[in-house]
């Protein structure tokens, strides 16, 4: 059986799905054609339900859980991993009273960065979408006063002469003790129930072999990671790709259910009437 699967050429998605792309585990005869994208375009396809199997942001997922359901495997969920606000202004106090009046650079309306953003400054509501990785320069350029960065970024924006505004995921995991719901991986409800399954345990597999394989998929990965040493690619995975990732387990379930709950309340999503766990 073949199935479409779409996820970011960034290093934990790579590093996770190596052994399944590439058979180096038995996939109980599913096989996968691939769909590289960024995670906003990933989002888009998932609200169209174009994937069998998909990487959306947490917060999308809240738009798209009539058509996907989502799988205990493949997740980034972590502490210490959320997005981060960014300016060269260095005066934090100034860039916090004023955000009404200042330009935001976001990668993209339904990330979950953007729902973090919105959670810890409603008022920041002059926001301009962007390609994740052209946020930083999009600073520098003067084309946004403030950047809402995630992946790679957070380990090169001080090099390049930028400060740091806001951690946005200490202000999460200060908030509900919870570590953050980043990314998750989706089957398409319109699968039968035993394929879901199988696709959640063939991407378990993946991501345990990957873990006691660390290097296995070193060439697949660097292929998709542009310019990034090895050094940043692995930084990246450490940081993104952890316990969650194997199976959300229940304190990952609390996590994505009390994002969730918050976003209900807040009037950030709409409600959901589906149940959002493969297996609850």
């Amino acid at each position: 059986m073949k199935l479409t699967i779409g996820f970011s050429p960034c290093p934990n998605d790579t590093f996770i799905f190596d052994a399944l792309i590439h058979h180096k585990i038995d996939t109980e005869g599913l096989k996968f054609e691939v769909y590289y994208d960024d995670v906003e375009t990933l989002n888009q396809k998932a609200f169209r339900g174009e994937l069998d199997i998909t990487k959306l942001s947490y917060h999308a997922f809240a738009y798209a859980a009539d058509k996907y359901v989502l799988l205990d495997a493949g997740s980034a969920l972590g502490f210490g991993v959320g997005p981060l606000l960014i300016s060269k202004n260095q005066d934090v106090s100034y860039l916090k009273s004023n955000i009404s009046n200042l330009t935001v650079g976001i990668p993209g309306k339904y990330t979950t960065a953007n729902f973090l953003l919105g959670l810890a400054f409603p008022e920041a509501t002059n926001k301009q979408e962007l390609v994740f990785s052209d946020i930083e320069n999009a600073v520098l350029d003067g084309r946004v006063d403030i950047g809402l960065i995630i992946h790679e970024n957070r380990f090169t924006y001080q090099d390049k002469g930028l400060s740091k505004v806001i951690d946005l995921g200490d202000y999460w995991e200060k908030r509900t003790g919870c570590a953050i719901p980043l990314g998750g991986i989706v089957a398409n409800r319109n699968l039968p129930d035993d394929v879901q399954q199988k696709i959640n345990r063939v991407i378990k597999r993946s991501v345990e072999f990957a873990f006691a394989n660390p290097k296995s998929g070193l060439e697949y990965i660097r292929s998709h990671a542009q310019e990034m040493s090895e050094e940043v690619m692995y930084k990246h995975i450490d940081l993104y790709v952890n316990k969650f990732s194997v199976d959300l387990g229940v304190e990952g379930k609390k996590a994505v259910k009390l994002m969730f709950d918050t976003a209900l309340e807040k009037g950030i999503i709409p409600g959901i009437n589906e149940s959002l766990f493969l297996n609850e």
